[in-house]
């Protein structure tokens, strides 16, 4: 299974959507962003949920425990 970090690189790039795109969503900076998608910072549950609901997948999918976006 592949890591939350991955996964959500993996989100984000499928759609063409910059790394500023997604901190804008979040109301973080670039910055931080990019330590979530490299794994050296732990992904806020807050910011889970909104990247959950931005996708529209699961959080199951996102922490890498489902291979299904969806249930």
């Amino acid at each position: 299974m592949k890591t939350y970090w991955e996964r959500i690189r993996e989100l984000r790039e499928d759609r063409d959507l910059s790394q500023n795109d997604i901190a804008a969503v979040l109301g973080t900076t670039q910055q931080v962003y990019s330590r979530y998608e490299k794994g050296i910072n732990e992904l806020p549950l807050r910011h889970l949920v909104t990247l959950c609901r931005y996708f529209k997948v699961t959080p199951d999918y996102i922490l890498g425990l489902s291979r299904e976006e969806k249930k």
